[in-house]
């Protein structure tokens, strides 16, 4: 990949880390076809929290979309039995839009700068004795047939696969996970991460 780069945007309301694995329905003429070249290319596109507007783009309407995002390939995909195409894709690498655009076939594009944290392939960072307690946390969270069923591989002696898990299967909401993305520390992420499951104990038992 080049330090920038023009690659197609998903506007979805949700939000993907490295590894983290989302199954899609594909409906929309636009998205077939750029679910098609993506599979013939080996190539993949930008999933980034929809801000404004409607996931099935209306005329007139404009999509806003987070400037932090995650670039993802399709690892699997099937015909579902409502007959739409369905696919499973994973983060590879997170970027920042720098500028987006309605491309003529009414893909939203997006040309962006390439993050140099959150990304496949980092080295592991060693787990602290003082995060014993989310990775407790993260195997219970994991061990959800839903998200067994996902095949999410997961290193658990790794303090950024440990941040990027907890973040997107905690039930917070999307726009806290948004925010967890964009922290580009891994320690500072879990720190955050560890106050936001202090506050869900605190609201759970009032």
């Amino acid at each position: 990949m080049n330090q920038e780069d023009l690659i197609p945007l998903f506007p979805l309301r949700s939000v993907v880390f490295p590894g983290g694995r989302l199954s899609l329905q594909i409906f929309e003429q636009r998205y077939i076809d750029l679910v098609s070249r993506c599979m013939k290319t080996d190539s993949g596109f930008g999933v980034c929290l929809l801000l404004k507007g409607d996931e099935l783009a209306q005329p007139g309407t404009q999509q806003q979309v987070s400037r932090v995002g995650m670039y993802c390939k399709i690892v699997d995909w099937d015909k579902l039995p409502n007959g739409l195409l369905g696919i499973t894709v994973e983060g590879l690498r997170k970027f920042t839009v720098m500028d987006s655009w309605m491309s003529d076939n009414k893909l939203l594009m997006g040309a962006v700068r390439w993050e140099p944290e959150d990304f496949l392939g980092q080295p592991a960072l060693p787990i602290s004795p003082d995060q014993d307690g989310l990775v407790d946390l993260l195997r219970d969270l994991m061990a959800h047939p839903l998200i067994e069923e996902l095949g999410v591989v997961m290193d658990f002696a790794d303090q950024r696969q440990l941040g990027w898990r907890l973040a997107e299967l905690l039930p917070i909401p999307v726009h806290q996970k948004q925010q967890l993305l964009e922290i580009n520390n891994s320690s500072e992420r879990l720190n955050e991460i560890e106050n936001l499951v202090v506050a869900v104990m605190q609201h759970n038992s009032d």
